[in-house]
């Protein structure tokens, strides 16, 4: 599944595209055409049998996108993507679509009310309904067709597209770029030994990944082989989330420290794009070298590999858009299809949080600032230092939580191995969901040996298999994109005859070292039960459609 998406002979995508614009057109050429009382079996299911074949390869080509990241997906990725745009605006912007579910909704209110919401399911259908009207308005359904502001409009949502595939492109290049390399002891005294062994680990693998560079066979087997010693190094930090936050927290040399701040803080940005642009220009130089004589499209230009352009053009063209559907700013438009009625309560809850969480935080600093001048040293003295810089504040808020607990974070590690955290989450889970959680990986394709796969059956019917999850537990900055999400890889659906639904739990947690298993920070084991918690959310529906 996980290969197929844009290989093989025929091109999935591209035939996939071919067949939901045949689709499309006959599905407003019958409605356009009829002329009795449209039912809801109609439109909502039959637009979801239309839409599911691209929704649903398209979904992958995305998460393989943020997991499984190489230059050929994303050349593949890229070319696609605008085709996949305008097919998903010409179904929210269809007027035919459009008018025939407002005719449900209006032969749904004139009728009797309490006859329409008297079932679970009723009231289910209302809400489709009505959400999937207001995502077209939101899509510019409203917008005259051909006029100029829906033109641009939908030139707007296509460079939004390329945006963002350019923005999180540019931070995971920037994050495989940076490396630093340690390699004198002093400099790492005291750091934990999960973290020690975890830069050394890196810098094992920046060596052969350079012998790869230089095509040395010999070096990359030399490289492969060598025996990792977390106590005597080389130790190599590097910004993805395990390693960076250690660094952080626990790297005690203020250097280091600001050189691995303002790494992660520059990524993708001004003082980094020369460098990353100039690559890409010449790997770009080079391909065409080795494509001459062959036929070539004309390219667009590259958006560039700075993030901050890229904010500022999205920013300005959010503001565009929304004036376009009508409201005065971006975050109107937003808040449409969200809970909070105005923009005015957002900052209201904003500003309460702001008064009672500031306080607090000064207490705190105050406190780490306390604990760095009397333990830290001369360099940590008012004098040479007058407040704690960015670089220094996480350091010296761990010393302080250790101070006053009397905790190692450390000492926790070893309890949270990543198979007796599982074990103790899907425990709670079956408790409170009376579900057993059965591991079967290796029934099914990964895109990643560290990926595992679960299945959810029901206790109380005799162990029936309600729903599936890969879980994707650690870090992979070579490929894998930072942050930890939840994503459908297979719905729920009445109208495709889907009653298993499938999802994607994706972490960054701290990978496994050696032959030692993943041991987690607390906040690791957080970040896995919230993410949990969301995938709870779509495989334990009891809705017919998620």
């Amino acid at each position: 599944m996980f290969h197929a998406t844009f290989q093989g002979k025929h091109r999935p995508i591209q035939v996939l595209l071919r067949r939901s614009s045949i689709i499309r057109t006959a599905f407003v050429a019958s409605s356009s055409s009829s002329s009795s009382p449209i039912s809801y079996d109609e439109v909502l299911p039959a637009l979801e049998k239309m839409q599911h074949p691209l929704g649903y390869a398209w979904s992958i080509a995305s998460h393989l996108n943020g997991v499984k990241n190489t230059d050929e997906l994303r050349k593949e990725y890229e070319a696609n993507q605008p085709k996949v745009v305008q097919a998903s605006m010409k179904f929210g912007q269809s007027k035919v679509l459009y008018d025939a579910l407002s005719s449900l909704r209006t032969s749904w209110e004139t009728a009797d009310e309490e006859a329409a919401t008297s079932s679970f399911l009723a009231a289910q259908r209302r809400r489709a309904v009505s959400n999937t009207l207001r995502s077209m308005t939101l899509q510019g359904v409203g917008l005259p067709v051909g006029s100029p502001e829906q033109v641009r409009f939908n030139e707007i949502k296509l460079r939004f597209a390329e945006l963002s595939t350019a923005f999180s492109n540019n931070v995971l290049d920037a994050t495989k770029a940076f490396g630093l390399t340690v390699t004198d002891p002093s400099d790492v005294e005291d750091v934990p030994e999960s973290a020690l062994a975890m830069w050394a680990e890196a810098h094992r693998r920046f060596l052969v990944k350079e012998a790869e560079t230089e095509g040395d066979e010999e070096k990359k087997k030399e490289a492969e082989g060598m025996e990792v010693d977390a106590a005597k190094g080389p130790w190599r930090i590097t910004l993805d989330g395990p390693s960076y936050i250690a660094a952080m927290q626990h790297m005690p040399n203020r250097d280091v420290r600001k050189k691995v701040y303002l790494g992660y803080l520059t990524r993708a940005s001004e003082f980094t794009a020369s460098e990353a642009e100039a690559k890409a220009e010449a790997e770009a130089e080079a391909e065409a070298a080795d494509n001459k004589g062959e036929e070539t499209k004309e390219e667009k230009a590259p958006i560039g590999k700075n993030n901050v352009l890229i904010i500022e053009e999205i920013l300005k063209l959010r503001k565009e858009m929304a004036g376009l559907l009508g409201f005065d700013n971006y975050a109107e438009m937003s808040l449409a299809s969200k809970m909070a009625p105005d923009v005015a309560s957002v900052t209201n809850l904003s500003n309460l949080i702001l008064e009672k969480a500031l306080p607090a935080a000064q207490r705190e600093l105050a406190a780490a600032t306390d604990l760095a001048r009397a333990t830290g040293g001369p360099e940590y003295s008012e004098s040479n230092l007058p407040k704690l810089m960015p670089w220094d504040t996480s350091f010296w808020v761990e010393r302080l939580k250790e101070k006053t607990f009397d905790l190692k974070e450390e000492e926790l590690r070893p309890y949270f191995a990543l198979d007796a955290v599982l074990k103790g989450m899907f425990g709670l889970i079956e408790r409170i969901f009376d579900v057993e959680v059965r591991d079967a990986t290796g029934t099914v394709e990964v895109w990643h040996p560290d990926v595992r796969f679960f299945t959810l059956h029901d206790e109380s019917d005799e162990g029936k298999h309600i729903a599936s999850f890969y879980l994707d537990p650690y870090s992979r900055p070579a490929d894998k994109r930072g942050g930890a999400w939840m994503a459908d890889c297979l719905g729920k659906s009445e109208a495709l005859g889907f009653d298993v639904p499938v999802a994607y739990l994706t972490c960054n947690g701290s990978p496994p070292v050696g032959d030692k298993p993943s041991l987690m920070t607390f906040r690791e084991v957080e970040t896995l039960f919230h993410e949990t918690g969301h995938g709870l959310q779509v495989c334990t529906s009891l809705l017919p459609t998620n």
